[in-house]
């Protein structure tokens, strides 16, 4: 099978593209921007961390933003994609390692650190979430 320079370009372009979504979230957290975290998911997108279920654009960003003012008071987060996995046209799978990092800290505790898992699907043109889903990443 031969890849063609276009198709290996395109292929590229959209790898970028979806790479670029967990920096997107990294500067959203150290703005507290809760509309930016929001608009990282669809419309009808899922948020699942611990003890946390929100569905929904909105619900997402009420939710980041009390959290802002109370849990993830002066918190920024870190991550990175350790892997990425095709699941059709228009969708993809992204794990990442990071986690949230406290106020004035520059290194993660291993207490703090998370893996993710991110569906992403294409809608009108872009990447959005459709579920970002993340637990601890040592066992306990």
């Amino acid at each position: 099978m031969t890849i063609t320079t276009e198709a290996a370009e395109a292929a590229a372009q959209q790898q970028a593209e979806i790479a670029a979504i967990p920096a997107r979230m990294v500067r959203a957290w150290a703005a507290h921007d809760a509309d930016a975290f929001a608009d990282l998911f669809a419309e009808d997108g899922t948020l699942i961390l611990p003890g946390v279920y929100r569905t929904g654009r909105a619900e997402i960003r009420d939710f980041m933003a009390a959290a802002y003012q109370g849990v993830y008071r002066g918190t920024t987060v870190t991550g990175q994609p350790i892997a990425l996995k095709p699941l059709g046209p228009g969708a993809v799978a992204l794990i990442t390692v990071g986690g949230v990092l406290a106020p004035g800290q520059d290194q993660l505790d291993a207490s703090n650190a998370i893996r993710a898992s991110w569906t992403l699907v294409k809608r009108d043109d872009r990447w959005v979430l459709a579920v970002y889903q993340n637990c601890p990443r040592d066992p306990a």
